[in-house]
């Protein structure tokens, strides 16, 4: 669905810091013979896309979180629930949301859940908004659901290998042909944005917005703060999701992975603090008097190659929940 952008707990302060941040048919990088079966078409694809955008489009025009249920799963489906909670208080629905250029990424697979990729853009122009998109598919009829969108800044999807047949392979989260394994990266990333780049598994990602930056510009926020009489500790780690990854054509890995962000501001004296911007909606605007406890789920995109540095391309960041005293 469509969704605010403002990934800020007080406005504007953090804004840079944490929002900065095709099609392609490709060839196979795999050798081996294919293993499983595709769980659906690129036709019956386009039809789960299709039934999603029109689901999520009727949960906007309610600003209704339980009808997001029918087309979305967790991680999105709690963070989608909460941006249509600040539009739903802002009196501002989200526009209708219409994907084009939707190319699918459809791997073969052994077992559940079942799942697929999109790569597909929304808006026009300088307005435009690309997609990669992951739904899942828990069991044999269950329904598919969207379980996470971040937002590429790069054509990320086009990079994945697809054999004869046009579908993708499957990249096991513990696998070790890659520079880094992909079930390591949510960890590696949540101890760089806590601790910095000399953390533990810290240089294992490439600098830029998403990962060196982020850290730096979370630590001046701290300061600019502390200069208003508010105090803030902000820790990363690695949230309860599965992760989801596709071979490339350079038989690295694209990855989807959710990290959680706990973020505690106090102050001595009331007033300094307030639930305002990305967490309107969550809670009285008064209930934060001296101190502010925020959960955040933030989606990524990343690409691993075979050697060197896991480069982190996408993101969708929500704050969930927030408690003040």
């Amino acid at each position: 669905m469509a969704r605010t952008h403002a990934p800020i707990l007080l406005p504007g302060l953090l804004a840079a810091a944490l929002a900065a941040g095709c099609s392609g048919s490709g060839s196979s990088a795999e050798a081996a013979k294919p293993r499983g079966e595709p769980a659906l078409t690129k036709a019956q694809a386009q039809q789960v896309l299709t039934s999603y955008t029109k689901g999520a489009n009727h949960a906007g025009r309610r600003f209704s979180g339980k009808a997001l249920r029918a087309v979305e799963a967790d991680p999105q489906l709690s963070m989608d629930a909460a941006a249509l909670k600040l539009r739903r208080t802002v009196r501002q629905r989200p526009p209708k949301l219409a994907f084009t250029s939707a190319t699918f990424y459809i791997p073969r697979l052994t077992g559940y859940p079942h799942w697929f990729a999109a790569d597909a853009a929304t808006g026009e122009g300088d307005r435009t908004l690309r997609h990669a998109l992951l739904f899942t598919q828990a069991k044999a009829g269950a329904p598919w659901l969207l379980a996470a969108d971040p937002y590429p800044t790069e054509p990320a999807l086009s990079k994945i290998a697809l054999d004869p047949e046009g579908y993708a392979t499957p990249v096991d989260p513990g696998v070790k042909d890659l520079a880094i394994a992909p079930a390591k990266l949510p960890q590696a990333h949540a101890a760089l944005l806590t601790n910095g780049p000399k953390a533990s598994g810290a240089t294992l990602l490439a600098d830029g917005a998403k990962t060196s930056e982020t850290y730096k510009a979370l630590k001046q926020g701290e300061q600019t703060l502390a200069g208003r009489g508010v105090t803030l500790s902000s820790r990363f780690s690695p949230a309860p999701y599965k992760v989801y990854a596709l071979r490339t054509k350079d038989r690295g890995a694209i990855v989807w992975y959710v990290l959680k962000q706990n973020e505690a501001y106090s102050a001595a004296k009331r007033g300094r603090l307030a639930v305002s911007g990305d967490l309107v909606g969550l809670a009285p605007a008064s209930s934060a008097r001296t101190r502010m406890d925020t959960t955040v789920l933030v989606q990524y995109l990343a690409t691993v190659p075979p050697k060197g540095r896991a480069t982190v391309s996408g993101m969708y960041r929500k704050a969930i929940a927030v408690r003040g005293s």
